[in-house]
């Protein structure tokens, strides 16, 4: 199992120096988000300043850049890289690509399906040279002169992951994609008898087997850190009374018997009684859907707890350089000692 950190604020001045600590602590890979900046533009400085780690998007927003767009943006940071580029896109719900990305929301698991065969067919065309020629209901690719492709690649092209929550485009994942997000929302429960059950017969689907597939976040409460242990639960029922207010993620509620809880929170958003929400999450949540632990007793918990369900994890904690390095360098052994 790989540990990676993942950042989603940043400023583009910041990444040279917080890339080679990330690489240089012992982290495997580095990813960024899309909320307030652009994903992309910090994974070149971060391939500037780093040689080992991997790098990747979890995610980037698929629908507002067509697939030629983001074949072009991955083909290069592959290249640059030096093959340590990891795609990972999501659809993000309908209220933000139409209000805020101000695109059409339109069959999602469709469209994200073709916007990830497209991408292949483009990849094939500037790798092998065969003509660009993919069809679809959302895109009908046929132009591709020499004049505006790419070079060949000298390493592998860029494996593409996607976020996946509900069925079918967990199905998806299996069948077309080299990789899954899983949100930080799950449990054990959820991985066991639903995602994975999916993933799998979208594997079968297309005649393809498990590799290293996965990567989470993880939500952690470090007990032996510079902040108390309350300053992390705390910020965990915080976010898990977000998400457990949003109708996307009611599949992992169900499956606990925990809906009339997400009904209560999603009520209390509505309200805007952010300050109540926390007071909701009980123990037995909290059990289920985080770890609590000393920093160096983590990774053994987690690779008891998800060690046949998943290949990578983040923890739903920021990396800050100079804050808790040595409970990061403790949990940083803790996943080598695993896996040597």
């Amino acid at each position: 199992m790989k540990l990676d950190t993942v950042i989603q604020n940043y400023d583009l001045s910041d990444l040279p120096d917080y890339t080679q600590a990330v690489e240089a602590i012992g982290f495997d890979g580095f990813w960024t988000g899309e909320t307030s900046a652009n994903p992309f533009l910090p994974l070149a400085l971060a391939a500037e300043h780093s040689a080992r780690i991997d790098l990747g998007t979890a995610i980037a927003v698929a629908f507002p850049r067509s697939p030629t767009v983001l074949a072009h943006i991955a083909w290069d940071l592959a290249r640059y890289s030096n093959g340590r580029f990891i795609l990972g896109l999501g659809t993000q719900v309908k209220a933000h690509n139409e209000r805020r990305l101000g695109v059409k929301w339109e069959k999602p698991v469709r469209k994200m399906r073709e916007t990830v065969e497209a991408m292949h067919a483009i990849w094939d065309c500037w790798q092998t040279g065969d003509r660009l020629n993919y069809q679809g209901e959302f895109f009908n690719l046929n132009l591709m002169t020499p004049f505006f492709s790419e070079r060949p690649l000298a390493v592998p092209r860029p494996p593409v992951y996607i976020s996946a929550v509900n069925k079918l485009m967990l199905r998806l994942a299996g069948k077309v994609c080299d990789g899954v997000h899983f949100h930080v929302l799950h449990s054990v429960k959820y991985l066991e008898t639903f995602a994975w059950p999916h993933i799998e017969e979208g594997l079968k689907a297309n005649g393809r087997s498990r590799t290293d597939f996965t990567a989470a976040a993880v939500f952690v409460v470090p007990t032996d850190g510079r902040k108390p242990a309350a300053h992390y639960e705390a910020l965990v029922k915080k976010q898990l009374s977000f998400y457990m207010s949003t109708p996307a993620y009611k599949t992992v509620l169900n499956l606990h018997g925990w809906g009339d809880v997400g009904q209560q929170l999603s009520q209390l958003a509505r309200q805007g009684e952010w300050d109540k929400m926390p007071d909701l999450i009980s123990d037995v949540m909290l059990s289920e859907l985080a770890i609590t632990g000393k920093w160096g007793e983590l990774p053994q918990m987690i690779g008891q707890r998800y060690g046949r369900l998943l290949d990578r994890i983040n923890y739903y904690l920021p990396y800050v350089p100079g804050e808790e390095d040595e409970g990061w360098q403790a949990t940083i052994t803790g996943f080598k000692e695993m896996s040597s």
